[in-house]
């Protein structure tokens, strides 16, 4: 096995409040906080942790919560990775461009660079509008952290098994998912059966508590690659968790059950056919 097998992973469950400045200052804190209690490698924030869920609302005039990388929030993380030198994960509204906007993880290595990004393949428009807002992404990458391959999903691609087996496909040993989902039954079902049919630490970073007319489920949690929950922050409230991760335990649960050497992509088309073609259920 290659050196650096060990990672600790902090996830921070948060709700956000009207203020964008204060949700940023809260952000800050309980960094600072996950950093003194657990000493983590990487530092996990939810989706759009900097402002309440707006796009629960049919109103255009939310396009300015969008941000760009220079921004206060994206500024203030990028502070906080440099002085505490760790990687943080930070998932924000982002103004890429005029008119074009996208639900965005920034990867933000110790010195405060951006280093990638991830940008959400499948908007969600189920109850939230979020389509009317984003622009979808095209990708799934992988980043470096440390000696790490690290993958994202965000929120409503897990609803989909090809985003977080693509991103295990394309070499993810960890995929974080920053969420601002509510309550759902068979939450931890998901959770657990994404990480165990890729082999991987799956980690989805909730939002918690009423933003708007949603409540947010919380269950913060990361999941080993052979399904078993080492870490869950639990519904109710802003909480820290944090554990210890092992790269032979992916090295492990690959080789008990091979299923990378067992899949058939040549007879996959049909979960690629073009939606317009798809046989019809009446």
């Amino acid at each position: 096995m290659p050196p650096g097998n060990e990672m600790k992973l902090a996830l921070i469950q948060m709700q956000s409040v009207l203020d964008p400045a204060t949700n940023i200052d809260k952000a800050a804190k309980y960094v600072d906080e996950a950093i003194a209690t657990h000493h983590p490698d990487l530092v996990v924030i939810p989706e759009f942790f900097n402002i309440v869920y707006v796009f629960q609302y049919r109103d255009y005039t939310y396009i300015d919560y969008a941000e760009r990388d220079g921004g206060p929030a994206i500024s203030r993380m990028r502070d906080r990775a440099r002085a505490h030198r760790v990687h943080l994960i930070a998932t924000i509204f982002e103004e890429d461009q005029a008119g074009v906007y996208y639900d965005t993880a920034m990867v933000i290595d110790p010195e405060g660079r951006i280093v990638g990004k991830y940008r959400k393949v499948h908007p969600a428009a189920v109850n939230s509008l979020e389509k009317i807002y984003f622009r979808f992404g095209s990708h799934f990458p992988v980043f470096t952290v440390g000696d790490w391959r690290v993958g994202i999903n965000i929120c409503y691609d897990t609803l989909f098994p090809e985003s977080a087996r693509c991103a295990a496909v394309n070499g993810a040993e960890l995929i974080v998912v920053p969420f601002a989902a509510p309550a759902l039954a068979c939450w931890r079902e998901i959770m657990v059966t994404r990480a165990f049919e890729n082999g991987v630490y799956f980690a989805p970073c909730n939002k918690v508590g009423m933003e708007g007319e949603w409540t947010f489920g919380g269950r913060s949690m990361i999941v080993d690659p052979t399904g078993a929950v080492v870490a869950d922050a639990g519904e109710g409230s802003d909480r820290i968790v944090c554990a210890a991760l092992d790269r032979r335990a992916v090295f492990a649960a690959r080789r008990a059950k091979p299923m990378f050497r067992d899949r058939r992509p040549d007879l996959y088309a049909p979960i690629c056919t073009a939606t317009e073609d798809i046989p019809r259920i009446d």
